[in-house]
């Protein structure tokens, strides 16, 4: 008859002892897991092909593991030639269009181009991209081809949409090595697993 009494007593001082355990199990948990992000790469000029790889290189050098699932234009930037990438300011209304020399007062001036002009003016993108180009050099900003390095260095991994691929006519040979290629359905776990995931 003092079965149930005693099966309340355990269940009791089961519950306080995991009210006790738990709260440091979890913490230990939480710091022994290594923090993850995955980036999902859509944009294949100079200027958006910034953001995945600083942020891939910055996390890795932090010890995060890092993918970068690169689609669509995104694959531009995964090919053995990046120095074509061009910055196209047309339909962006938040690029300044600063010049990169001159006297500081005209370096401070933003150029607000209305998009007809920029739209009407042969080799207007041309210009755009040296500009990026020189404002970059005078910063002392990597390359994207350096950043690409050095997320590879750290061990960003660097997936190719299959797709895309195939779906631009693409072969491997068009990209660098250390790509992996896999589709949406495989890179979707991943970034679902991931502690930070962003569309860029």
């Amino acid at each position: 008859m003092n079965m149930p009494t005693d099966q309340a007593a355990l269940d009791a001082l089961i519950r306080q002892r995991l009210d006790e355990i738990l709260p440091q199990k979890l913490e230990e948990l939480k710091a022994a897991k290594t923090p993850s992000m995955s980036i999902i790469a859509t944009k294949g000029t100079l200027d958006w092909a910034y953001p995945p790889f600083i942020l891939a290189s910055t996390a890795a050098a932090l010890g995060w593991d890092v993918s970068i699932f690169f689609t669509f234009y995104g694959l531009n930037l995964l090919k053995h030639d990046i120095g074509g990438l061009k910055v196209s300011p047309l339909g962006n209304p938040g690029m300044p269009m600063k010049m990169p020399f001159g006297p500081d007062w005209f370096k401070g001036i933003n150029w607000n181009i209305p998009n007809f002009v920029q739209a009407g003016i042969p080799g207007f993108e041309a210009v755009a991209t040296q500009l990026m180009q020189q404002t970059i050099k005078n910063n002392g900003v990597a390359t994207i081809g350096e950043l690409r390095s050095l997320s590879q260095e750290a061990g960003v991994k660097l997936i190719a949409c299959q797709m895309t691929v195939e779906l631009f006519g693409f072969s491997h040979d068009d990209f660098i090595d250390g790509v992996d290629y896999a589709g949406a359905a495989t890179f979707l776990p991943v970034a679902q697993e991931s502690d930070v995931c962003l569309f860029v």
